[in-house]
C-alpha cells in the first residue's frame, strides 16, 4: 500500500505546530470547518488564520470566509510563455495587492536570478525556503515548467496547481531520489493515499526537463520533456462514500516552491518522505543554500467545461456556492485588487492612507504588512521580506555546476521567513522513504485532521 500525503495537509500541520511554538500571537482568529471567520477579520488564509489585506487574495478559502464576497475574486488564466530570467515580473507577497496587469508572480522567501538565463528557488537555513506563484488562476490547460530540482535529505521542491478549495495537481521531487518525478492529484485537500504514483526521469538535478501537465476536465494527463507518463480519468475518482468525484475541478494558481520537508517541528511520516532531517551545512548548498533552478513556465489555457453556465464576464473567477466544486465556479468581471493592505472583498476601497501621496501610499502599504495583512508574518507562511538578489556567477544553470558559487549578492543571508511557513503542495510518501509501514498511516490521519481545519489541502 502506498503512503502519501496531501500537500495541504502536510504543511497546514506543519504550520499548526509553528503556531503552538509561539510563532504567530494568539489574537490572529483561525478558520476551518465549522469555523468561519468573523466580519472584522473575514478572509480564511490558506494557513487557517483570519485576516484582511492579503488574506483575502491568492489562497484566500471561501468555504470558511465570512462570506463569499469576503475573498477577492482571481483573474481568469492567461495563456504565455513566462521567461524567467528576471524579477522583474515578480512581485513580493508583502506589496501585491491583486492587480495582475502588473505582475505574473508572486514570491514569498527569496528568488536569485542566476546569470539571466533563470530564477533559483532558493533556501538558506532558519527559512523554509521561496514560493512562487502566479497571479493568474488556471481552470483547465497545458501547463508546463522547465527547471532542476535541489537534492539532500529533507529538501523537496515542487511543481504544483493549487486551487483556493485546496484541489491539488503535483509533480513533486525528493531530494535523495533523483531519478523519479512524484505525480500526484487530490480533491479539496482529502488525503487518498492511492493517488501517488512515481515517474521515471533522468538525474533531476543535473538535467534539465520539462514537466507538464494536461488538466481537463475529465482526464488529468502528466507529462515529462513531452511523453506522456500518466493519465488520471475524471470517472476514475468516484467516490461512494462523499458521491463525489474526487477530481481537481476548480481554479488554481501554479507554485514553485523549494521547501524543507525534514524538520525536525514536522511529523515523522513528513520527515521520513523527505529522506531525514536537512543537513545545513550539507556540500549540496551553495552560498549558504539549497537551490532549484526554473528558466519557463508555459500555460496554454481552455476553454470552461462544456455547459458551463455561469458566464457572467471574463475577468475574474468566483464562486457562488461554498461546495467549491465544478458546478459552482463563474466568471465574471470583478474587480481583483484592493486599495490596500487593510482592504477585503466587502470592502474593496478601504485605505487608511488614501489621502497620501502616490510614492508615500506605496511606501506605506509596504510598512503596514502585519501577521493580520499578510498571511506568514507570524507563523503561517513566508512573509517573502526579500526577493531582489541577483547571481552572477559563471556556471551553467541546470547543468549541475552548482550556480552561485562565484558570485551570488545575496550570500545566503537568512531572510524571508525565520519559524514562518507557506502552504504549497506536498505529497508525501515515496518508495524511496523507508519507512516502516504503518508510521505514516498514523501521521497522514493526524496531518488529515489538521488539514480539513484549515481547509482541508501549501508555504
Amino acid at each position: 500500500m502506498k503512503h502519501t500525503y496531501s500537500l495541504s495537509a502536510a504543511l497546514a500541520a506543519t504550520f499548526s505546530l509553528t503556531l503552538a511554538q509561539s510563532a504567530a500571537p494568539p489574537t490572529i482568529p483561525t478558520c476551518g470547518v465549522n469555523n468561519l471567520c468573523g466580519k472584522d477579520t473575514p478572509c480564511c488564509s490558506q494557513y487557517g488564520q483570519c485576516g484582511v489585506g492579503a488574506y483575502c487574495l491568492g489562497g484566500c478559502d471561501p468555504r470558511y470566509s465570512y462570506d463569499l464576497q469576503s475573498c477577492v475574486a482571481a483573474p481568469v488564466c492567461k495563456s504565455s510563455d513566462y521567461k524567467l530570467t528576471s524579477l522583474d515580473d515578480v512581485q513580493q507577497n508583502n506589496v501585491y495587492l491583486g492587480d495582475s496587469s502588473n505582475t505574473n508572480w508572486v514570491s514569498s522567501g527569496t528568488p536569485v536570478v542566476y546569470n539571466n538565463q533563470a530564477v533559483l528557488l532558493t533556501m538558506a537555513p532558519d527559512t523554509v525556503g521561496t514560493l512562487l506563484m502566479s497571479t493568474h488562476y488556471v481552470w483547465y490547460g497545458q501547463i508546463s515548467a522547465t527547471m532542476t530540482t535541489s537534492q539532500g535529505a529533507g529538501v523537496v521542491t515542487a511543481f504544483i496547481l493549487m486551487s483556493d478549495v485546496h484541489d491539488e495537481i503535483d509533480f513533486e521531487f525528493v531530494g535523495v531520489d533523483l531519478e523519479h518525478a512524484q505525480s500526484n492529484y487530490y480533491f479539496q485537500g482529502i488525503t487518498d493515499y492511492d493517488n501517488e504514483q512515481n515517474l521515471t526521469v533522468s538525474n533531476t538535478v543535473s538535467n534539465t526537463h520539462t514537466y507538464m501537465v494536461d488538466w481537463q476536465p475529465d482526464a488529468l494527463t502528466w507529462y515529462i520533456d513531452g511523453k506522456a507518463m500518466r493519465t488520471k480519468n475524471r470517472n476514475e475518482t468516484w467516490n461512494a462514500t462523499t458521491q463525489q468525484y474526487h477530481y481537481p475541478q476548480s481554479p488554481s494558481r501554479v507554485q514553485l516552491s523549494l521547501w524543507p520537508a525534514g524538520l525536525s517541528k514536522n511529523g515523522q511520516g513528513t520527515i521520513d518522505w523527505s529522506g531525514g532531517l536537512v543537513d545545513w551545512s550539507s556540500p549540496y548548498m551553495q552560498n549558504g543554500y539549497y537551490y532549484a533552478s526554473v528558466s519557463e513556465v508555459k500555460v496554454n489555457c481552455y476553454n470552461p467545461p462544456s455547459g458551463f453556465a455561469n458566464n457572467n464576464g471574463n475577468k475574474a473567477y468566483y464562486y457562488d456556492s461554498t461546495f467549491g466544486t465544478n458546478d459552482t465556479v463563474c466568471t465574471g468581471n470583478n474587480n481583483t485588487v484592493l486599495a490596500s493592505f487593510f482592504a477585503t472583498g466587502d470592502n474593496m476601497k478601504e485605505d487608511p492612507n488614501a489621502s497620501a501621496s502616490a510614492s508615500a501610499k506605496t511606501s506605506a502599504a509596504t510598512a503596514s504588512a502585519t501577521p493580520q495583512t499578510v498571511p506568514g508574518i507570524a507563523g503561517g507562511g513566508n512573509a517573502g521580506n526579500a526577493g531582489s538578489t541577483t547571481d552572477t556567477s559563471s556556471g551553467s544553470s541546470g547543468s549541475g555546476n552548482n550556480p552561485g558559487t562565484n558570485g551570488d549578492t545575496g550570500s545566503g543571508s537568512n531572510q524571508g521567513g525565520g519559524n514562518t511557513q507557506f502552504s504549497q503542495g506536498v505529497t508525501q510518501g515515496s518508495s524511496s522513504s523507508q519507512a516502516a509501514p504503518g508510521t505514516k498511516v498514523t501521521t497522514g490521519s493526524a496531518i488529515a485532521l489538521v488539514g480539513f481545519f484549515v481547509a482541508c489541502l501549501m508555504l
